[in-house]
């Protein structure tokens, strides 16, 4: 006679192994401990077989019997349904193995070392927000052209353009990183060019009327939001770094008895030791801001967690509380203000590059070469400092 729910839940263990049958050779195999199995027995090629469906509870009365007739069908064919059964166990691993988002965090893991900190950060932030939560799951080698640029799509609708071209330019090195290590055999994002339309060249807005330097230096000293972003938008003028490299800063790179900030390799864009020599009105923001942040790692630590430095969005909020526009300034707008400013005051020009840290396009050389015009640059530092008071005045 068949099985019934009631009859399996009421199945007690026995200190036995006892089998039950429910028709066409599906079976419970109760265990001594109650531990209660669905298999079903069959002949293959002359030979007594069996197949296990599973545990009940997890799998049901009727599910067992799905699985039963499914063999039953394959049986027909010719085909072990366990034989199957373990086929189809490996190619479930090896599609998993060989979905997209195993395969790029795979790329990412070789790659990221090699990158610098901010930039492997939003190469993997791009993946985790844009493309993972469409296409992670599915084997890279079925991801088609199409089915990419829906997801690219996606990003060009919310006005991301530029986004939506690094993160193609970010797939096509998966992709080809999977070709390569034999998970796929192309490459969709390559018929992709032209897809997307080209974003218009842009610059990071700034400010070089010294009039307005003067009027931009006095609204951030009159900042009365957040005190650490205050410091932090106080000191981006005086030292000119990339936006990430300043708000990552941390206490240990300093070194106040010598006037100098360490930024290390990991951190900078061209992966080189950046030294940034600290002039007086540096130093004194910097001992105003130590009782604040001192205890922590990081001079501008988030307000959720000193262990984290500030977001990438919260100095350009600074500036836009402010009053200023994105087509007025940006953050990175301090570095393209302090090249102008001082070309057009007569410093030398390999001093100038030096400080803004530019690439050097022999990376052997760079290496050695990050203590460079380093008296010079001391010197124009702390002009460039005492420049800038004037216009506040």
């Amino acid at each position: 006679m068949s099985l019934s729910d009631t009859q399996l839940r009421n199945m007690k263990a026995t200190g036995k192994v006892k089998k039950v049958s429910d028709g066409g050779g599906l079976y419970l195999h109760l265990s001594p401990a109650g531990g209660k199995l669905w298999r079903m027995a069959y002949r293959f090629e002359g030979k007594q077989k069996i197949v296990c469906f599973g545990a009940y509870p997890a799998v049901s009365l009727k599910e067992a019997r799905e699985q039963r007739d499914e063999s039953k069908a394959l049986l027909a064919r010719g085909i072990d349904p366990s034989l199957h059964k373990q086929a189809a166990k490996v190619a479930s691993i090896a599609e998993t193995a060989n979905a997209y988002e195993v395969v790029a965090r795979e790329w990412y893991a070789k790659n990221a070392p090699r990158w610098t900190e901010s930039n492997a950060e939003r190469v993997l932030a791009r993946q985790e927000k844009d493309v993972f939560p469409f296409i992670g799951k599915r084997p890279i080698a079925q991801i088609s052209a199409p089915e990419l640029l829906t997801v690219l799509r996606k990003v060009e609708e919310r006005g991301a353009l530029d986004t939506a071209h690094r993160i193609l330019q970010d797939t096509s090195r998966i992709f080809r990183y999977a070709i390569a290590t034999g998970r796929a055999e192309r490459d969709p994002g390559a018929d992709l060019k032209g897809a997307l339309p080209v974003p218009r060249e842009g610059h990071f807005s700034t400010i070089v009327d010294t009039k307005e330097i003067g009027q931009l230096l006095r609204d951030i000293d009159a900042y009365s939001g957040n005190l650490v972003v205050r410091a932090a938008l106080r000191l981006a003028p005086y030292v000119f770094v990339r936006p990430g490299e300043l708000r990552k800063a941390e206490w240990t790179e300093f070194d106040l008895e010598n006037a100098e900030w360490r930024i290390p390799a990991k951190r900078m864009k061209m992966r080189v030791l950046h030294i940034v020599p600290l002039s007086r009105q540096v130093l004194g923001i910097l001992r105003d801001l130590h009782p604040y942040s001192g205890d922590g790692p990081y001079l501008f630590p988030s307000v959720r967690a000193k262990s984290a430095p500030i977001s990438d969005m919260t100095l350009l909020a600074g500036l836009r509380r402010l009053g200023y526009s994105k087509e007025q300034m940006s953050v990175h707008g301090f570095r393209s203000l302090a090249s102008t400013l001082l070309n057009e005051q007569g410093f030398n020009k390999d001093w100038i590059e030096r400080q803004l840290a530019h690439g050097e396009r022999n990376s052997v050389r760079a290496s050695y070469n990050y203590a460079e015009y380093l008296p010079e640059r001391r010197k124009m530092m702390q002009e460039w400092a005492d420049f800038l008071d004037s216009l506040r005045m």
